[in-house]
């Protein structure tokens, strides 16, 4: 079986999971890059050489390859408004085919003056999409919600996300965390508005006034940073709040593996959030905002980890509080936090999984995966 996905970049947060596919499928398999981008997410690595990458954008022959996969492969999936091109030609023939993406409408019914998704509705509408074995890969637990809004994918949408790599740890990492007599509490992001930066720092402050023995270190660099400063300075946290600024990928996974508590305080602009993966597969309990895309679908409340009313600095000290006043409940949530990592939500399971549903689909649209990628959105 041929399987080819069309994304606007190959990064960290979608060759995970492509190599999987290539591990498992060889030649079979193909990644195209439907647009030349310069903003890679951070990602340093060069994944150029990738043997199953096609870059229709750097060459008429490559995008003539591109356009013949899109029309001759057994299964394609398409993601963003730069592959629609391709996905229109394909879906004119009703091949199989998967639409993969975020939610559409961060910012509510005002995300519909953007021209892109304008013409993505219409292309599903005008096209009679919805009577063709067209499915949706919602990298979002908001997108499935979008879309039957905008009349689409209705009883069609499965989950889906970014997938970053689970290690087997030679040490244990969870007696590493034990040893530290301080709660160390991390944040990484880069320091925007949407971000909520500020959220750590007034965090800080509430469990200072509490007297809990705790730091904060916060990682990544922005327009905010200075803000981010003053704030400390003003709430007097200096002592227990760190910016340790801009760091290698391979240190901050490394700082994840000695803390205890990650706080990821985004808004509804965060469509995914890959360090919520992170994170978690390094053993840290995940305390993120309910308006992320990736927390319903990653935390089992309680469980795994816990969701706080996003920008609600009072509802997620109470989260952390528990966790500090609860250590060995904190303890297990991290083991179950990586455990679900290594055992669902990771790039190996996920391209199993939608081989699986794959599968099924063409037998009829009828799956039997319940839980992590590609059950029932």
């Amino acid at each position: 079986m041929k399987l080819v996905f069309y994304s606007l970049v190959l990064n960290h947060h979608q060759a995970c999971v492509a190599d999987e596919f290539y591990k498992l499928l060889g030649e079979d398999y193909a990644f195209v890059e439907t647009a030349k981008c310069i903003d890679n997410k951070g990602s340093t690595e060069d994944y150029s050489k990738r043997p199953y990458l096609v870059r229709s954008w750097k060459s008429k022959k490559a995008y003539e390859k591109a356009m013949s996969l899109a029309l001759n492969a057994e299964v394609c999936v398409f993601s963003g408004y730069e592959a629609l091109t391709f996905e229109k030609e394909r879906l004119k023939k009703g091949l199989l085919s998967f639409d993969m993406g975020e939610r559409m409408l961060k910012r509510g019914w005002l995300n519909l003056i953007s021209p892109k998704i304008i013409k993505m509705v219409m292309a599903y509408h005008l096209g009679g999409w919805s009577k063709k074995p067209l499915y949706k890969l919602c990298c979002s637990a908001f997108a499935a919600s979008d879309q039957y809004k905008l009349k689409t994918f209705e009883g069609k949408c499965y989950k889906w996300g970014y997938f970053t790599e689970v290690k087997e740890f030679k040490n244990d990492m969870f007696k590493l965390k034990s040893s530290n007599d301080s709660i160390c509490i991390m944040w990484c992001a880069r320091f925007l508005n949407w971000k909520h930066p500020e959220l750590a720092v007034k965090l800080a402050r509430k469990l200072k006034d509490k007297g809990y023995k705790f730091h904060i270190k916060m990682a990544g660099g922005g327009d905010l940073i200075q803000k981010v400063k003053n704030l400390i300075n003003n709430l007097d946290v200096g002592n227990c709040v760190s910016l340790i600024g801009n760091m290698p990928n391979e240190e901050i996974l490394a700082l994840m593996q000695r803390s205890h508590i990650f706080i990821f305080t985004s808004d509804q602009n965060e469509g995914w959030g890959a360090v919520a993966n992170e994170a978690m597969s390094n053993g840290c309990v995940l305390v993120a905002s309910d308006a992320i895309g990736s927390t319903p679908y990653l935390i089992k409340e309680g469980v795994t980890g816990f969701s706080f009313s996003s920008c609600d600095v009072d509802s997620m000290t109470e989260k952390v509080k528990w966790l500090i006043e609860h250590p060995s409940k904190m303890q297990e949530m991290q083991r179950n936090a990586f455990q679900q990592m290594k055992d669902i939500w990771n790039p190996k399971h996920a391209a199993k999984s939608l081989l699986h549903l794959i599968a099924e689909l063409q037998n009829g649209p009828v799956s039997s995966i319940k839980e992590g990628p590609c059950s029932k959105a």
